[in-house]
């Protein structure tokens, strides 16, 4: 519109100025080299007009005629350049749906008409990637290191490929040239911190973390998580060999991370060793009210040297009462009362918990209050028993893996805090067994070392005959029929020592007891089944006789075996193994 508006103007100004000379005649003469030249100034006007029109118009055929060569091939090299960059559109498209001949076939046309074209060295070395031609992309990514251009480009391409064949260091040295290359990017600081976390190299990943921070890769909140992470990860093992160092930086970690529990135990038992109870106190209850755990319980029970188990008693409580809704407080009051011989005070602590936030640990608590007061078989068989059945405690679980102490990385694929104290899933009767395997050995360990628990061995009964006989099972294959046998009843004392395996035997009473109420919940009957036990479950007591704890009902407080001249075939009934 503008340029229209300026056309019009620039015309009429012409046709006024035509029309100003023709109202104004004249005589214009020029007398040169013996010509004279007379006309009017309106006519010598137009014909000057007409002169400078003719010498542009000729100019500009010039010109046209003496560019010619350069038009032509600029209007060639537009047209391979517009080639090319359909080809690049195209070969993008097709890595992007998977369609490794079509990439392959535009990076080839791209390579031919644009050669030098960072994108085209990308399309090329994806494609490869896409076809499975892994060692012409590592080449294709080499070559982009010589241009300063393509230099970031291949130091990540080379990055990826690293990380694919699983060449951590590898990795980590081209993700630290992509940092010094160009400190900005994000994604060769995070890499080379997961690299460096991976190796536990603890100091140069504070470095790395503290170089992303400033850079704002990380938010603030998270990198001061991290670093509660790596600097309990450098208390733990120098709080023996240099305690100052660990101390100090258990003590930052705890500031950063109020809630990392290593952390705060770690600072609280040096500090305690020291004899600065009143900070280590402080450190266990600010943790304690954000995150409580059984290693916070036992450091701030232990926190003063020499006090009595009703000294440390009084503590656990004070600090139970910091979080009385969390299931840790009234197990900590507990084991600390069973310490102390205060078994009444154990039992109306975990009183609450033993209805509906029954867990594995509350019942071989009960278990072990129970063998600990007066060494009941029956008692402390329900608790086992009911222990079986029971809820599972939290755990330090990462990525599926439990472990019983803390680490700052997972053990799967290295990535920092991955460790959380949570409740397991669930899992089979033998897994639970094996998982409470270790338990109970802290309670046969304490267990009176006159009780005795008494196993009979399993009946089976004969289908031909009106009375049967006990029979004593071996350790033989599964696919061997099991022997008829007369067997003594065996007499199993519950001690540390007892039997080749303590442990086994008291999984094998549990699982017993929890067999034997689960058929007599279902009102199943009982058919003459012997099942072999796999070796690594037997208790080899008398040769090679594996020892079966008879079964029973958690209700079933027990009752004393029979003498063995008392023991009489029985009446046949059909048995059947509940498994």
């Amino acid at each position: 519109m503008v340029r229209l508006v300026v056309y019009l103007l620039t015309i009429a100004l012409i046709a006024s100025g035509l029309a100003w000379l023709a109202d104004r005649p004249g005589t214009l003469q020029i007398v040169w080299q013996g010509y004279d030249i007379e006309t009017s100034v309106f006519r010598a006007i137009v014909i000057l007009a007409a002169l400078v029109a003719s010498l542009i118009f000729i100019w500009s055929i010039f010109k046209a005629l003496w560019n010619s060569p350069a038009m032509i091939g600029s209007r060639l090299m537009r047209h391979r350049e517009r080639k090319g960059l359909d080809a690049l559109s195209g070969g993008m498209i097709a890595i992007g749906a998977g369609d490794s001949a079509l990439a392959s076939r535009y990076a080839l046309q791209a390579r031919k008409t644009l050669p030098h074209e960072p994108l085209t060295q990308l399309l090329r070395a994806q494609s490869a990637e896409l076809s499975g031609d892994r060692a012409a992309a590592r080449r294709i990514y080499e070559a982009m290191l010589a241009s300063p251009e393509t230099e970031q480009l291949g130091l990540r391409g080379l990055f990826l490929e690293a990380q694919r064949e699983g060449a951590g260091e590898a990795a980590r040295q081209f993700a630290a040239r992509a940092l010094k290359a160009n400190p900005k990017l994000g994604w060769s600081s995070t890499a080379l911190f997961e690299q460096q976390c991976k190796q536990k190299d603890w100091t140069a990943a504070l470095s790395t973390l503290e170089h992303a921070r400033k850079s704002g890769h990380i938010p603030k909140s998270a990198a001061d998580r991290k670093r509660a992470v790596l600097l309990t990860a450098k208390a733990i093992p120098a709080e023996d060999d240099t305690p100052d160092k660990a101390l100090a930086w258990a003590q930052e970690a705890h500031s950063l991370a109020p809630d990392l529990v290593p952390a705060a135990v770690v600072a609280g038992r040096i500090l305690a060793s020291r004899g600065n109870t009143s900070k280590a106190a402080k450190i266990i209850q600010k943790t304690w009210t954000k995150a409580p755990h059984p290693d916070l319980a036992t450091v701030y029970a232990h926190a003063r040297v020499g006090d009595s188990t009703r000294d440390r008693l009084d503590r656990v409580r004070q600090l139970a009462a910091l979080n009385p809704h969390s299931i840790e407080s009234p197990i900590a009051v507990a084991t600390t009362a069973s310490e102390a011989r205060l078994f009444d005070e154990a039992r109306r602590a975990l009183e609450p918990l033993l209805s509906d936030r029954l867990t594995q640990r509350v019942a071989l608590l009960m278990a072990r209050i129970e063998a600990g007061e007066n060494g009941e078989k029956g008692r402390v068989r329900e608790w086992l028993a009911r222990a079986m059945n029971a809820a599972r405690d939290p755990v330090w679980q990462a990525d599926g893996v439990i472990s019983d102490h803390w680490e700052p990385i997972s053990p799967v694929d290295g990535r920092l805090d991955a460790f959380q104290w949570r409740v397991p899933v669930e899992t089979g009767d033998s897994a639970r067994g094996e998982i409470l395997a270790t338990k109970i050995e802290e309670l046969i360990a304490i267990a009176p070392a006159t009780t005795e628990i008494k196993a009979e061995a399993p009946v089976v009964a004969d289908t031909k005959t009106e009375a049967v006989t006990p029979v004593s099972v071996g350790t033989e294959p599964p696919d061997v029929e099991p022997e008829v046998v007369t067997a003594e009843p065996v007499t199993v004392p519950v001690a540390p020592n007892a039997g080749n395996d303590p442990k086994a035997s008291a999984v094998g009473a549990a699982n017993g007891a929890v067999r034997q109420a689960a058929a007599t919940a279902r009102g199943d009957e009982l058919t003459p089944t012997v099942k072999t036990l796999p070796q690594e479950r037997s208790t080899s007591v008398r040769g090679d006789s594996a020892v079966f704890v008879t079964p029973r009902a958690p209700d079933d407080p027990g009752t004393e075996p029979l003498e063995p001249e008392l023991e009489q075939p029985v009446a046949r009934r059909n048995f059947r193994s509940v498994n």
